[in-house]
């Protein structure tokens, strides 16, 4: 009688070769990427906390895209929001829960210049339930909202 082997869970095996496999085709076709990991209920309902992100730094913005930008007041500080409108040389970047404790938008700090625009939300990678592309909501002043900040896997956000 043959002794038992350990199998690895093939599915976990397989998702995570088809996500690394996506991610270094985006790399390669379209330049530069980064994740964020969500936290805190102001991105309620569409993204959770705990919801990872792949962002492409330097993608093109368009008004109800989700947008990685530095917080105007504090550099150091990445905020995801959405892009409601072309204000002047920015960004009006808005909360889709206005109502989350902790909530900083335009609506407190104005208008995001160019310059602090780090890039666009492109995909959902993490929970593999919830994983896929990232539409454009075009309701106009809905917006999300989350800070983030440098962590591990991805970067982790703050409220």
């Amino acid at each position: 009688m043959e002794a038992a082997r350990p199998r690895r869970p093939a599915l976990a095996g397989l998702v995570l070769a088809v996500l690394g496999g996506a991610l270094f085709a985006l790399v390669r076709a379209r330049g530069r990427v980064m994740t964020v990991a969500v936290s805190g209920d102001s991105m309620l309902p569409v993204l959770r906390p705990g919801d990872w992100l792949v962002v492409r730094v330097g993608g093109r913005v368009a008004p109800g895209d989700v947008v990685v930008a530095r917080h105007p007041g504090r550099p150091e500080l990445l905020i995801v929001k959405r892009a409601a409108r072309r204000a002047g040389v920015g960004w009006w970047l808005e909360s889709d829960n206005q109502g989350a404790r902790g909530r900083r938008d335009s609506w407190d700090f104005g208008a995001v210049p160019d310059a602090l625009v780090v890039g666009r939300a492109a995909a959902r990678y993490w929970p593999l339930r919830r994983a896929g592309r990232l539409g454009t909501d075009t309701r106009g002043a809905l917006g999300w909202h989350a800070a983030v900040t440098l962590g591990r896997p991805a970067h982790r956000s703050e409220q």
